[in-house]
């Protein structure tokens, strides 16, 4: 079988050909369909993400197949179609505790559900769970094009919030505009984006996966009472934030780490999960695949991530 490899710090996926795995007591193993790239992916491989690991490794930490052998104690079964929360999900054979994997609904193919869990998961905890967005409430969106901004602007839209997206080109803010957004910012040419949204009436909740100066600017049009989501750092740094403002504008700034929620709140992560896998069957969600490439072209799909340039998630066919 083959599985997607990183050698040494900072350097490109390498494909190999190794053993298929041996499961280990209470594993499945899964025949993997897809997998999806995270930009926790190349922070782990430049040695930088907060869950470090050994060179080398395969890369991957989510993707979506179908069970081949399940313990007998599981609720799986040989056949069933599932999505997975695991380290080396770029292998086309997978071996994993039972408890990693959750059933997708039949409507949902396999590249769909590849990328939706870490995305959509991250984004509706961080809207329902940490800042509480309520209907009516104005909700900005930075890096909205984006695998986890897209989902934050469905989400949003479907919890009734006006939705402001920030993106960079006319091109990914119509993808933008489709998933819900009221309102379109083009990051490439607005000068001054605290003016535009204090123009715009101002914000009560930002989701910042960018960071750096877009952060701080998003920040500084907060409404008193209002919230800050803490949700990744693509523009390369965290923002400086100006903390005098939050506390005379009584405002809550609140870091999320989906993937700490498996020790931290394990209920609320899979409770947040169902309601998604429900709000899909209903049609409120469409998730957007922005490129699928085979096992071989996994390299394109780094350097998409380095570049940014994708809209939606990366997904990897195995």
């Amino acid at each position: 079988m083959s599985a997607a490899f990183i050698d040494e710090t900072g350097g490109n996926p390498v494909i190999r050909e190794v053993a298929a795995p041996i499961p280990q007591p209470g594993e499945v193993i899964l025949r993997m369909h897809a997998a999806a790239l995270n930009f926790a992916d190349l922070l782990k491989a430049r040695g930088q993400y907060q869950e470090r690991a050994d060179w080398p490794f395969v890369i991957g930490l989510e993707g979506a197949g179908e069970v081949v052998t399940a313990p007998e104690n599981s609720d799986l079964h040989p056949g069933d179609r599932v999505a997975v929360l695991a380290q080396g999900s770029m292998s086309q054979m997978l071996a994993v505790p039972a408890d990693a994997c959750v059933k997708i609904p039949d409507s949902m193919s396999y590249q769909e559900a590849a990328g939706f869990q870490i995305a959509y998961g991250t984004s509706h905890l961080a809207l329902t769970l940490r800042a509480g967005l309520r209907a009516g409430e104005t909700l900005l969106v930075l890096g909205a094009a984006g695998g986890v901004g897209l989902t934050a602007v469905e989400i949003g839209h479907a919890m009734g919030a006006r939705v402001i997206g920030v993106a960079r080109g006319q091109d990914r803010l119509e993808v933008v505009r489709k998933a819900g957004a009221d309102l379109l910012i083009d990051s490439a040419t607005c000068d001054n984006l605290t003016a535009a949204l204090r123009e715009a009436g101002g914000v009560d909740v930002v989701y910042d996966a960018v960071g750096d100066a877009p952060g701080e600017a998003a920040f500084r049009a907060l409404k008193p009472g209002g919230r800050y989501l803490v949700i990744g750092f693509a523009g390369g740094k965290p923002p400086a934030l100006p903390l005098n403002h939050a506390l005379v504008k009584n405002i809550a700034i609140h870091g999320l780490y989906w993937g700490g929620y498996g020790q931290l709140d394990p209920k609320a992560r899979l409770d947040s999960l169902n309601q998604l896998f429900a709000m899909f069957q209903a049609r409120q969600l469409q998730p957007v695949t922005g490129e699928v490439l085979p096992l071989a072209e996994i390299a394109k799909g780094f350097a998409m991530l380095r570049e940014r340039s994708s809209v939606g998630k990366i997904v990897i066919s195995l």
